[in-house]
């Protein structure tokens, strides 16, 4: 069977007001302190492309508008709802009062694999990612209500935050059974 690749117009992409009024994922993404603004853009990219409520962007975490974040977000940084917080500590709280059931992406002991976190229908996440060289913060760790980790098998102990944020969003978006 022939597979014939779709142009753009053929996608039947949201206008950006579409998307704003559209229903979402229950999710919202907390950035701890992530260093690269093209890192910031990819997950601007990837949280569209899932549809996800919102971006929490903490510390250090570069904000929109940025010309390195759209290099990355390609317009994403206009789609998504996002918020800045100086301290991660309170994005977490806000989230904590609004019934969000954190999550930490991170290596840690007792850690629950990807594979083995089966996401409830019923409930918020916010997803916490830390920092491309020290990950999330430990007592932003200590905060979350779990911690989740992606199971590797190479040499390298970690993957990019983007990717991760990737890997993560598809698992939350396939276990839930999401159809937009």
């Amino acid at each position: 069977m022939k597979k014939r690749k779709l142009s753009n117009s053929e996608l039947a992409r949201l206008s950006p007001q579409e998307f704003k009024d559209a229903d979402k994922l229950r999710i919202t993404l907390v950035l701890d302190n992530v260093r690269s603004a093209h890192n910031v853009g990819s997950a601007f990219r990837t949280s569209d492309a899932f549809r996800i409520e919102k971006i929490m962007l903490c510390g250090i975490s570069s904000t929109p508008p940025s010309a390195e974040i759209h290099k990355t977000a390609l317009g994403a940084e206009d789609s998504m709802d996002w918020e800045y917080f100086e301290k991660t500590e309170d994005a977490i709280s806000v989230l904590h009062e609004e019934h969000y059931r954190t999550v930490a992406i991170e290596q840690a002991e007792n850690s629950i694999a990807l594979n083995d976190f089966i996401p409830d229908k019923t409930r918020k996440y916010a997803l916490v990612f830390g920092n491309e060289v020290k990950g999330i913060q430990q007592n932003i760790v200590d905060m979350c209500r779990d911690c989740v980790e992606i199971p590797q098998f190479g040499v390298k102990h970690s993957l990019n935050v983007s990717v991760s944020i990737g890997i993560v969003l598809w698992h939350f978006a396939a276990g839930i059974n999401y159809k937009l």
